[in-house]
């Protein structure tokens, strides 16, 4: 019988900051963990405006994929920058990489045969991709969550509109930072028009 520390290959990582470091490959693959759990890690990585709905999506999907037996878990940017994120401000440096370092974890959860949602505003374009190419192909899907900015404002659950609005709040998405919208998201949710839970099983059709 083969010993699984002879299995345990390590190949070099790619890295020019990591050079002394290599990759550990676990003995137990993401299929067998698919397996156990009984369907497919994903991410569902829902982007937009502040306002937009996305938190209330996240919840109502988590809630309707729990019924369904399925194992999940939502990411959501103001827990992360509570924690984990927590050292990081609102420059477009910062704004990068609190996405990188999501994105990152959101791997682990799909590697973990874990449907993961993320509900983050990733305002950037560029960071969005970068992020999508941490998966394989299917794994990521970007769901648009739509909204006017005047839609957006008009909700303000937060008040954080009416602060930008009166200088007390800086580098604000959609006020004073730009939010760059999708090209080619796999869902495109108009919350203005349409109910959240409208927005949950349209979601569902793709997973």
């Amino acid at each position: 019988m083969p010993s699984i520390f002879a299995s345990a290959k390590m190949p070099h990582l790619t890295s020019p900051h990591t050079p002394h470091l290599h990759s550990q490959v676990l003995t137990v693959s993401r299929a067998e963990r698919e397996q156990l759990g009984g369907h497919a890690g994903r991410v569902v990585w829902l982007t937009g405006l502040s306002g937009a709905g996305k938190s209330t999506i996240a919840n109502a999907l988590e809630l309707e994929l729990h019924h369904q037996g399925k194992r999940t878990y939502i990411l959501d940017g103001d827990n992360i920058r509570q924690g984990l994120n927590q050292d990081l401000g609102f420059s477009d440096a910062d704004r990068a990489e609190n996405i990188r370092r999501i994105a990152h974890v959101a791997r682990l959860f799909v590697e973990a045969g874990v449907i993961v949602v993320v509900a983050f505003i990733s305002p950037f374009r560029a960071e969005r991709e970068t992020a999508r190419a941490l998966f394989s192909p299917g794994d990521f899907l970007e769901i648009f969550v739509d909204v006017p900015l005047a839609v957006a404002e008009e909700r303000d659950p937060k008040g954080l509109y009416r602060k930008a609005r009166a200088g007390q709040l800086r580098q604000f998405t959609g006020i004073d930072s730009p939010y760059e919208p999708p090209l080619a998201p796999e869902l495109v949710l108009a919350t203005a028009q349409i109910t959240p839970q409208e927005c949950v099983q349209k979601i569902c059709s793709l997973l």
